[in-house]
C-alpha cells in the first residue's frame, strides 16, 4: 500500500529546515554532532562563525547586552583614569582588558543566576502536581452527613 504522495516527516537531528518561500532558513547556533576529529571540528566551527549575523542578533544573546555594557563603561573609567598618570599605550591596554575582564565576569554571574533561576522554576513546576493531588484520607466518603 504505499501512495504517490511525499513523505514530509522532519527529525530533530536534521539540519535543514523545511522550505517556505516566506521565511529564511534559520541558522543552526549550536549543533552536538562531531566529525571525530579534533580540526574536522575546528574548521566547521571556524565554517559557522559569521561576524555580521552574529552581531545583528547579539540582542538574542541572554545576558550580553548588560554585560557589554558593564565591560565598556568600565573600561572606558579604568582607561581615562590610566590616562592622565600614564602613556596612552599603557592606558589603552588597562582598558582593554579591563573591559574583557569585566564583560566576562558580568556574564558569567548572570549565565549562573539564570541557570538557578530555571532549576527553581523547575522545582516549582514538578511540585505543583503533588500539591493539589488528592490522596486517600482527603478522599470524600460516600456515605451521607446527617445534619
Amino acid at each position: 500500500m504505499s501512495s504517490d504522495a511525499p513523505e514530509t516527516t522532519t527529525s530533530a537531528s536534521s539540519s535543514t529546515p523545511p522550505n517556505d518561500a516566506t521565511k529564511a532558513p534559520k541558522r543552526i547556533v549550536y549543533h552536538v554532532e562531531t566529525t571525530g576529529s579534533y580540526w574536522g571540528d575546528v574548521k566547521e566551527a571556524f565554517k559557522r562563525i559569521s561576524v555580521r549575523d552574529d552581531l545583528s542578533h547579539i540582542n538574542e544573546i541572554p545576558c550580553a547586552r548588560n554585560s557589554l555594557l558593564s565591560g565598556i563603561a568600565s573600561g572606558v573609567g579604568i582607561g581615562v583614569i590610566r590616562g592622565m598618570s600614564a602613556s596612552v599605550f599603557v592606558a589603552s591596554n588597562w582598558a582593554v582588558g579591563t573591559f574583557m575582564l569585566i564583560s566576562m565576569g558580568t556574564w558569567t554571574i548572570c549565565q549562573r543566576n539564570r541557570e538557578e533561576e530555571r532549576r527553581r522554576v523547575q522545582q516549582v513546576v514538578e511540585a505543583i502536581p503533588k500539591r493539589f493531588a488528592k490522596t486517600d484520607e482527603t478522599a470524600p466518603s460516600s456515605e451521607p452527613k446527617s445534619a
